[in-house]
């Protein structure tokens, strides 16, 4: 029987929630992908910004490596070395004083939303509304593609939880109206990702701050794309002056391998007891060992300070593209990760300009149908990120015609 694997094998033995591009990677070093033709990529895209340190990251194959030889799996009925680490740095290199770990930013949204539900049930039984914001996202399961506010991704299914107020993002006077006695957490993305890239302003944070200490509710900071070192610093929140009780996070704290974090203060985690919640695989030894030696590696200041400088860079060289080729109207960035707006004459076609990328070698993602998503590695090389944005030129350039 033959081994050989094709894209045609997708559409016909994978369940249909995804419609991936033609090319199968194979290999991946650095920045770069290539796929069974021998075909080199230059990835923009991160894998959905997780692959902070871009592929085969020596520190990671390293960390795997060494770990793989002493333990894999041990259930929570016991712990382990690895998962203890991290926890520990985690919490003394962050607000949180309790952590827990899971497989997913959206298992560890799920955790979040469940310890603040309990926390709010305890207090009062009516206290369990949950706050939420138009355009934002927080994974895939039921509870949180609910709060998400995005309909497309919850709609289609039934009746959605009871309990869920979304309002707009950024609105200070529409939070004041629904904020109140019976609400038991506010969820918020301090720059929105698959909404758009877009920025919480400081008065707005202030506010959802001020007011969820003013009703006794838990302020959870969605961190799964901005944390890790993402916006240039280690979590969003540290370019704010708020600080969340809950903050989830994924994707490049594995650097690629799965793990979710939600981190938060002993006085909010103490509310779930043994048998609240759980995850067969959270603290994988295999996992947290690798997302230790990513994290060691994110956190340390000249690779942070690199970030703000790349980005700096590649962001004169969108706005470049933009005047020169009329494709976007506005590049929005915060450390490397971009979104830049197509212009009228462009407009909604992010798509197309991902799959004129894509022909040409550059691969990016998008966020909605009207803006291109760019989140590269962390220590992608200035030699790979030149050769992206010309790779990504010819690409602008094609769509313009």
């Amino acid at each position: 029987m033959s081994t050989a694997v094709q894209r045609a094998d997708f559409d016909r033995y994978m369940v249909p929630v995804f419609n991936p591009l033609e090319m199968i990677f194979v290999r991946g070093e650095a920045s770069r992908l290539w796929d069974q033709q021998g075909r080199d990529y230059i990835d923009f895209g991160a894998g959905v910004a997780v692959t902070a340190l871009g592929h085969s990251h020596p520190v990671l194959l390293k960390a795997l490596s060494e770990q793989s030889v002493k333990l894999w799996h041990v259930s929570n009925y016991y712990t382990n070395e690895p998962a203890l680490r991290l926890a520990k740095k985690l919490c003394e290199a962050t607000f949180a004083e309790q952590v827990f770990f899971c497989n997913s930013g959206a298992e560890a949204n799920e955790a979040a939303l469940k310890l603040a539900r309990k926390r709010g049930v305890d207090i009062n039984p009516d206290k369990i509304e949950i706050v939420a914001f138009n355009g934002s996202f927080h994974g895939r399961t039921f509870f949180t593609v609910s709060v998400g506010g995005q309909p497309k991704y919850s709609s289609g299914m039934g009746p959605n939880p009871a309990g869920i107020i979304h309002v707009d993002f950024n609105d200070i006077e529409a939070v004041k109206r629904v904020i109140g006695a019976k609400t038991c957490a506010v969820i918020v993305e301090p720059v929105i990702g698959e909404g758009g890239i877009i920025p919480a302003s400081p008065e707005f944070l202030q506010v959802l701050r001020e007011l969820t200490t003013a009703h006794d509710a838990v302020l959870i900071f969605d961190e799964i794309q901005s944390g890790n070192g993402r916006t240039g610093a280690l979590y969003a929140y540290m370019n704010t002056e708020v600080v969340p009780d809950i903050l989830t996070t994924a994707k490049g704290i594995g650097g690629g391998f799965p793990i979710g974090v939600m981190l938060t203060t002993a006085a909010v985690g103490n509310y779930f007891k043994p048998g609240s919640h759980g995850s067969t695989f959270g603290g994988n030894p295999l996992a947290c060992a690798v997302a230790e030696a990513a994290f060691d590696f994110i956190r340390e200041p000249a690779l942070l300070a690199s970030v703000k400088d790349k980005a700096d860079r590649a962001a004169a060289k969108l706005r470049e593209l933009g005047q020169r080729y009329g494709c976007f109207s506005e590049v929005r960035y915060f450390g490397l990760w971009f979104g830049c707006e197509m212009s009228p004459a462009f407009a909604n076609r992010a798509g197309d300009l991902i799959s004129a990328g894509a022909a040409r070698g550059v691969l990016m993602l998008q966020a909605g149908p009207n803006v291109l998503r760019i989140a590269t590695s962390l220590t992608i090389s200035e030699a790979e990120l030149d050769e992206g944005l010309q790779r990504l030129e010819q690409a602008c350039a094609a769509l313009a015609g």
